[in-house]
């Protein structure tokens, strides 16, 4: 009951902490190593603390440098830096203006063409908030100086940066790889479909609410050529090579995806020197904000492969798993209550934060029912992508308003980003009802 007590304390400790905004990182290391040391100084019914000094600092250290020198755990950097050297080689950029051009006759084709941008960027970065961050400054501005309306505008590209949860490559599947020991080039293999799904879901909404209201989207009134589309499809032709060795090499069984990430990292330098388009201040730019960003996610890594050894000790992973066993839930009402906690916590906290915060205590749920680690990954990625644009916080959404400032409230950002929650909630119960969507192409290699 000891060790159960101090687990519930601490997770509660960590909530605060959190609120109180100390970095994740901190939080759970710090909680954790004052957790163990409780335990291990109350292992003989008395408090000892002259016992417990070894024991807690063999746990904390050796978790932590466990973790950092895992292979898989060289993604991280190797996926960050491909997204900024990309990005300034004007590779992710390129798909963008490809749809652009291609759409700019339809209805509503400018927003459909970002959200197809924030797809195509997507699937070179791995990173949600960064995509929406890039994307919004090219896109926002621009629909709304052809007067679209302001929460088309802005509430498309919100919702789009949150493809990058789930169309590989993903930063937030590599973490959840790493913590749930799972193949991490299977996640990335069983996000396509939900990915391709939500892409698909985004664009019916730009469509319907256009259709409903043409003054969203004020027609084009210029020309575009055949040969001006086919140039700019041509242009985009390294955004689609990149894509498809990441997919194409793990699928096909040429590359891992850590190799994966390392050709696509020299091919994008080549690339980008090739067409004059990157610079080594650029280059040197690009690895100096991957090591910053790198940094702080090995950091809250760190923390969390030790709060994890910790929940372990405290036993009270295998409680909450006899509990729920012991209640009968049905997998319909657990799956709804499961997504209630993500979505609540998507509320406040950043999607990194959440997971490695709720991961001990799945896990052992999601094994003790049975389920595939690989079907119940894509559902998790799939609850911090909502999380990404859902009230009160919704980082894409802040993202975008730093990007507008004051010409668009963020009010009616939220008030825009209501119609594709609307998708996300049918894609995720689609998910939920049919785990084949998520693991036909990973079943396949």
């Amino acid at each position: 009951m000891d060790g159960t007590l101090i687990g519930l304390v601490a997770f509660a400790s960590v909530i605060g902490l959190l609120a109180l905004r100390v970095p994740i990182a901190f939080a759970l290391a710090g909680v954790a190593s004052l957790g163990t040391f409780a335990i291990f100084a109350l292992r003989t019914g008395e408090f000892m603390p002259e016992r417990a000094w070894t024991p807690t600092a063999s746990l904390v250290f050796s978790n932590s440098f466990d973790l950092i020198h895992s292979y898989d755990l060289s993604m991280i950097p190797l996926f960050v830096a491909l997204g900024h050297i990309a990005y300034r080689a004007e590779i992710t950029t390129k798909i963008y203006h490809a749809a652009r051009v291609w759409l700019v006759r339809v209805p509503g084709g400018v927003a459909m063409a970002s959200v197809m941008g924030c797809g195509g960027f997507s699937a070179i970065t791995g990173s949600s908030i960064a995509c929406a961050s890039t994307m919004g400054r090219i896109c926002s501005p621009e629909m709304l100086r052809l007067g679209y309306d302001k929460r088309l505008a802005t509430a498309s590209v919100a919702a789009g940066g949150t493809l990058g949860s789930l169309i590989p490559p993903s930063v937030l599947f590599i973490i959840y790889g790493i913590f749930t020991e799972t193949s991490i080039s299977a996640l990335f293999l069983a996000g396509i479909i939900p990915g391709l799904l939500t892409l698909a879901g985004f664009l019916l909404v730009i469509w319907i609410w256009v259709l409903r209201d043409p003054s969203a989207a004020p027609a084009f009134a210029g020309t575009v050529t055949r040969e001006e589309r086919w140039r700019a499809a041509r242009e985009a032709w390294p955004a689609v090579a990149l894509f498809v060795i990441i997919v194409g090499g793990i699928y096909g069984g040429f590359f891992t995806a850590t190799e994966a990430a390392a050709v696509c990292v020299s091919a994008a330098v080549a690339i980008g020197f090739a067409q004059r388009k990157l610079t080594l201040a650029g280059l040197w730019e690009s690895l100096r904000e991957t090591v910053v960003q790198t940094t702080a996610i090995f950091f809250i890594a760190a923390g969390a492969k030790i709060f994890v050894a910790f929940v372990a000790l405290t036993g009270v992973a295998n409680d909450v798993v006899a509990a729920v066993t012991a209640a009968e839930l049905s997998v319909v009402v657990l799956l709804v209550a499961i997504a209630a906690i993500y979505i609540l916590l998507g509320m406040f906290l950043d999607p990194i934060g959440i997971m490695v915060l709720t991961l001990p205590l799945m896990v052992p749920l999601v094994e003790g029912y049975g389920w595939d680690l690989i079907w119940f990954g894509v559902v998790v990625i799939k609850l911090l992508e909502i999380g990404l644009i859902t009230p009160p916080v919704g980082l894409n959404v802040f993202v975008i308003s730093g990007v507008v400032g004051r010409e668009v409230p963020i009010d009616r950002i939220f008030a825009g980003i209501m119609r594709f929650l609307g998708v996300d909630v049918i894609v995720l119960a689609l998910l939920m009802a049919f785990p084949i969507l998520s693991l036909a192409i990973p079943s396949s290699m």
